[in-house]
């Protein structure tokens, strides 16, 4: 059954030290920033973060990153012009970075809920993105082989769920949402309400209640 919470704070009161947490959001449409606020007071550090930027301005992702409690991003776009918080700790060492290009982040989470052990794919031949992974040639076209992206916890933003988990987005703020949701071991949703179980077009429903262990309202 997914816990239907009232407290961000205490629905990732859980998440330890060296935990993989897969972040929503492209940019800030669709990021979970009350829930980042409270991992970030929190205090979990060692984290490997997945997301699909690096952080905009100096608030959500990238105040968490800011903390320094941040090890290690996977991204697709981690330079922008309001990125400067992770600029700064890259350039001083202060975090690695593993770019991933925005196709091959997507497919690597959904590998991940799908159970694929890894697939190939030709996003990267040819660039120092494939560096070091295997490589191979099928009816002509080179590939490589890309695994899966798994999270300990997932963070994502919603529209509504309903008391047993069931989500529905609101428009771009989908984006890595049910992806997301479906990789990770525990995954946290913050939607802006929740109503009954039935209460929600079953025909809408985009991420099932399945793959949601707690609903938080913020």
């Amino acid at each position: 059954m997914t816990a239907v919470l009232a407290d961000p704070d205490e629905a990732v009161a859980d998440i330890p030290d060296g935990a993989t947490v897969l972040i929503g959001g492209f940019g800030p449409a669709g990021q979970p920033i009350e829930l980042i606020d409270a991992l970030r007071r929190h205090g979990a550090g060692d984290l490997t973060v997945v997301n699909n930027n690096a952080g905009n301005g100096d608030t959500g992702l990238a105040a968490l990153l800011a903390t320094g409690n941040v090890r290690k991003i996977i991204c697709s776009f981690p330079r922008q012009t309001d990125s400067w918080v992770f600029d700064g700790l890259y350039r001083s060492g202060k975090i690695e970075l593993e770019l991933v290009p925005q196709g091959n982040l997507a497919e690597r989470m959904r590998a991940a809920g799908a159970g694929i052990g890894a697939f190939f794919c030709p996003t990267g031949v040819g660039t120092p993105l494939a560096e070091g992974k295997e490589q191979r040639t099928i009816d002509g076209r080179d590939y490589v082989l890309e695994y899966p992206i798994k999270g300990d916890f997932a963070l994502i933003k919603a529209h509504r769920g309903d008391g047993v988990g069931n989500l529905v987005y609101r428009k771009t703020a989908r984006n890595f949402g049910p992806v997301m949701a479906a990789a990770a071991t525990t995954t946290v949703a913050q939607v802006a309400e929740v109503v009954p179980a039935g209460g929600l077009d079953p025909e809408a429903v985009v991420t099932p209640g399945i793959y949601v262990d707690r609903l938080v309202t913020a």
